[in-house]
């Protein structure tokens, strides 16, 4: 087991702290600056339909939490002659997808089940313990990372976003994993454990489809066709591993986690894991 991160269970903020929004300047005429700044403008009340928008946008090829910078291990795959063609792609995702949702689900619902920081401390320490190659750390640091900064900006209407990533982002004693992160955000927008974890497993599914485009393994519409015959699978694969306490994190294909951990020794590559 790794080691937690120095410093983390002895200074960071509490939940009510995380939870308390910034008080707003007034200016020196003495009227408040809310008025003229976009990103103070009071939210309306979040509806089901609102909700909706920003389920959307969180899974938006456009929010650039750099989901497309990896190719979870397809590209190591290919050049081991794992993966040689469409047949052998669509037995990838599968099995990449059933290992996203044993392994990495669990996180997910944990996180979104207990939307706080104690129990997002706990879940990041354990998934950094648990992950066993540097390439797959390192992948999901960077879109955790990434994914925290954004929806910091994004959703305003959720100040303990911004605090953690002002408090803890900057100090370098934490390491931000992408599934707790999703996970967290998910609980604090407001969306239920079921849309959370069907959302982790799409962008997977998303991302990697994408990566195998621009391997030049199948073109644009053979990736929307295999998403859309996969979509079945993923769906099984969904409720077969959904809403587990992450005792049962497990990997159950571990060839993958192997062949992701060569990536770093590719002579030229495309991606970052």
């Amino acid at each position: 087991m790794s080691t937690s991160p120095s410093g983390l269970s002895h200074h960071h903020p509490t939940v009510a702290q995380l939870q308390t929004p910034t008080h707003h300047h007034q200016s020196s005429a003495g009227g408040s600056t809310a008025a003229i700044l976009t990103d103070e403008i009071e939210e309306p009340p979040r509806t089901n339909h609102l909700l909706q928008w920003s389920q959307w946008q969180l899974i938006d090829s456009i929010l650039p939490t750099g989901g497309f910078a990896h190719s979870f291990g397809l590209e190591a795959a290919m050049q081991a002659q794992t993966v040689m063609g469409p047949e052998d792609l669509k037995t990838f995702v599968i099995h990449l997808l059933e290992n996203t949702g044993s392994l990495l689900l669990p996180f997910v619902y944990e996180a979104n089940k207990s939307p706080n920081l104690d129990t997002w401390t706990k879940l990041n320490r354990t998934l950094e313990a648990t992950l066993t190659t540097e390439v797959s750390k390192k992948a999901s640091v960077s879109q955790g990372s990434a994914l925290l900064r954004v929806a910091a900006s994004v959703f305003p209407e959720v100040p303990s976003l911004k605090t953690m990533r002002d408090k803890l982002l900057g100090s370098g004693t934490v390491s931000f994993h992408h599934a707790p992160v999703f996970g967290l955000t998910c609980g604090l927008l407001g969306f239920d454990s079921g849309t959370s974890q069907r959302a982790y497993v799409f962008m997977t599914m998303r991302d990697v489809l994408s990566a195998a485009t621009r391997l030049n393994l199948v073109g644009p519409l053979g990736a929307a066709a295999l998403q859309h015959q996969i979509a079945y699978v993923a769906e099984e694969i969904v409720r077969k591993w959904m809403d587990r306490p992450v005792e049962e994190a497990c990997q159950t294909s571990p060839l993958l986690d192997t062949i992701q951990g060569c990536h770093g020794y590719l002579f030229s590559r495309l991606f970052c894991s």
